[in-house]
């Protein structure tokens, strides 16, 4: 049998125009996609790892580690439960702060507790199962990744 080379470039064009055109309709829904403070809402699991190298108290200077809950309520407010190391002092605590989130679903949020506040920049991700942060304090290298609680 004798497959003439139109017959297989036709097959390559149309497969060609499907990928293109599919491909094109995952980035138009996915530039359709805005978020607003309402898309990060419920209790999320996280883990924060990273290194406090200056700081305005010097024994808080070294390794910080935390996990904990951090709580969204969908209008701007988070709370936080959590266990942390700083420099290998462990200890339980809770914070509270506030957050935002811009269209393209990035945004920012505070962590304040005894009278220390800490900022950080953060990305939605997973359709906001799950965020991926940074700690854009000075003379911190903090990064926390979390995932939204099933329960």
């Amino acid at each position: 049998m004798r497959i003439r080379f139109s017959t297989i470039a036709n097959a390559f064009a149309v497969a060609a125009i499907t990928t293109l055109a599919f491909g094109t309709m995952s980035i138009a829904n996915a530039q359709d996609r805005k978020c607003s403070v309402a898309s990060l809402e419920g209790t999320f699991a996280y883990t924060s790892t990273g290194f406090i190298v200056a700081a305005p108290y010097p024994p808080i200077i070294g390794p910080y580690a935390e996990v904990g809950t951090q709580t969204f309520d969908g209008k701007g407010g988070v709370t936080f439960t959590l266990n942390s190391s700083t420099n290998g002092s462990v200890g339980p605590g809770t914070a509270t702060g506030t957050y935002t989130v811009n269209e393209d679903c990035t945004g920012t949020f505070t962590e304040a507790n005894s009278g220390f506040t800490s900022s950080f920049s953060f990305v939605i991700d997973d359709n906001s199962n799950g965020f991926q942060a940074i700690c854009q304090d000075p003379g911190a290298v903090i990064t926390r990744a979390g995932r939204k609680r099933n329960h």
